[in-house]
């Protein structure tokens, strides 16, 4: 698993990159995910997530955070390499945690299987659309 990490080079960091991506509008998305997806000019995949306040108090942001990271990461060797990636909370399931007063318990029932899938899903249905 040593190919399988995360370093800077593979984030997207500046808003700039950001804007590139949601301006190329390649978009899917599914009740726990939106994923925007465009080439780049690298070789290898890079990652920018955005989890806005109303999903909730900055320990549910972080924990998915690291959850949409980690998906990210493992997956390295089953997505198109070559690509940018800007994964974000699906509207659906950011309106039901903003609702909630108890989001905190619904995100720790939200499992890293459940967001892997998600995310392996809608690349696959990004590629297809690609096409």
């Amino acid at each position: 698993m040593s190919g399988f990490s995360f370093p800077k080079k593979k984030r997207l960091i500046s808003n700039e990159q950001f804007r590139a991506v949601l301006a190329r509008r390649l978009k899917v998305s599914d009740n726990v995910l939106t994923l925007y997806m465009v080439e780049n000019d690298c070789g290898y995949p890079r990652l920018g997530v955005s989890v806005g306040k109303s999903c909730g108090r900055a320990v549910v942001r972080n924990r998915l955070k690291r959850l949409l990271r980690e998906a990210f990461r493992r997956s390295q060797g089953e997505i198109p390499a070559g690509f940018d990636y800007l994964l974000m909370i699906s509207p659906q399931l950011s309106k039901k945690l903003d609702k909630l007063t108890r989001a905190k318990e619904v995100v720790e029932k939200l499992t890293f299987e459940q967001i892997n899938g998600s995310f392996l899903a809608l690349v696959r249905s990004a590629a297809e659309r690609r096409k």
